[in-house]
This record gives structure tokens, sequence and C-alpha cells, in this order.
């Protein structure tokens, strides 16, 4: 697993391992997140175009490659949100290797329950749950309630199947890859 594009492009990851099973780990493929990131950049969903300049939430970040991947793609700021420990861990080590401990907050919090945003809200937000759980819907309305989702807010999540986002949310497109369904919604205003 490497950084795909920007200014970070080709820097390896930490390697996730066989360690956990509980940790329930599954990084974005290279190639998945490469779609998606063109995605983003060249859909017409915002303007400019993501992650340019964006404040970015990492919603069950694991790893933080999606988050990231956006930094090094010119976001301003990357928060990431995750409780697992090995998560955690690996992580650590992947914001160490990009040197952008200045540009990232790491927050050990549930996505589900993240309370109340002690800062701006956020204009970029990933969002990928453990598949089939429906998770993604809970974390998306506790997100709405706590303030960290700005009005316009572009949301990318990646799921197994299509997903039924929360009042306030519209979507904007869908694609599978594999067994990866990438939704892209909008935050009314």
């Amino acid at each position: 697993m490497r950084i795909i594009g920007g200014r970070h492009r080709g820097t390896a990851l930490a390697a996730v391992g066989g360690g956990d099973p509980d940790a329930r780990l599954r990084p974005t493929s290279d190639r998945v997140r490469e779609s998606l990131f063109n995605l983003i950049a060249h859909g017409g969903y915002a303007d400019p175009p993501a992650p340019e300049g964006a404040r970015v939430l990492d919603l069950f970040a694991g790893t933080g490659a999606l988050g990231l991947e956006a930094l090094s793609r010119g976001a301003a700021h990357v928060t990431f949100v995750d409780n697992g420990p090995k998560a955690l861990g690996i992580l650590r080590m992947n914001v160490a290797r990009l040197g952008a401990e200045a540009e990232t907050s790491i927050l050990r919090l549930d996505a589900t329950r993240p309370g109340p945003n002690p800062e701006a809200p956020y204009d970029l937000i990933f969002l990928d749950p453990p598949y089939g759980r429906g998770l993604g819907e809970r974390a998306l309305d506790a997100a709405g309630r706590g303030g960290w989702i700005a009005p316009g807010a572009l949301i990318v999540w990646e799921e197994n199947a299509q997903v039924a986002p929360p009042p306030g949310l519209t979507p904007r497109d869908s694609r599978r890859y594999g067994d990866t369904m990438i939704s892209i919604l909008t935050a009314d205003t």
C-alpha cells in the first residue's frame, strides 16, 4: 500500500499484517483509491476540486490511507477518527512516515458516537466502516448532529452495497469496484 498521487506520491504506508483479526482492517486498495480520487477531483462535485484546500474528516480511519492520500493531494488538514488500538498504531506510523503531524489530528473516538465537534466543520468526509453493519448510517447521523459536517460538504462513503444516506445528505454518484461500492453524497446547504 502506498500514496498514489500528490507531493507524497510513492511513499509506502505501514503494512497491515495478519496480526489482530478482531481489528477488521481492510484498507482501500491502491486501485480503488486512485479511481476514487480521480472521481472526486474531476467529477464537478466541489469547487475547487476536492481535496484541494479541504478540511478532511476520515471516519473509521483505519490505516489512514484515504485521509493521507487527500493530504498528499492538497488538503489543508485531516482529522482521523478511529478507536481500534491496532488501527491507531498503524495510523500513527503512517502519519510519521509522511511527516504530517502538524497537518493532522488523531482522535480516539467511536465514529458512531463522536460527540460535539470542538472545531470548524469539515468539507470533505471519508467514511469506510466495516461492511454491512449499518455503522456508516449511524456515524453520519451522529456527525451531522455533532456539527462535524459543513453545509455543502462532499462525503465519500465506501461500503459493499448501495447505501441509504440519512436525512440531510443527497446522493450524487456511486461506482462499483469489485466488492467495493463508492457512494458520493453532498450535505444539504
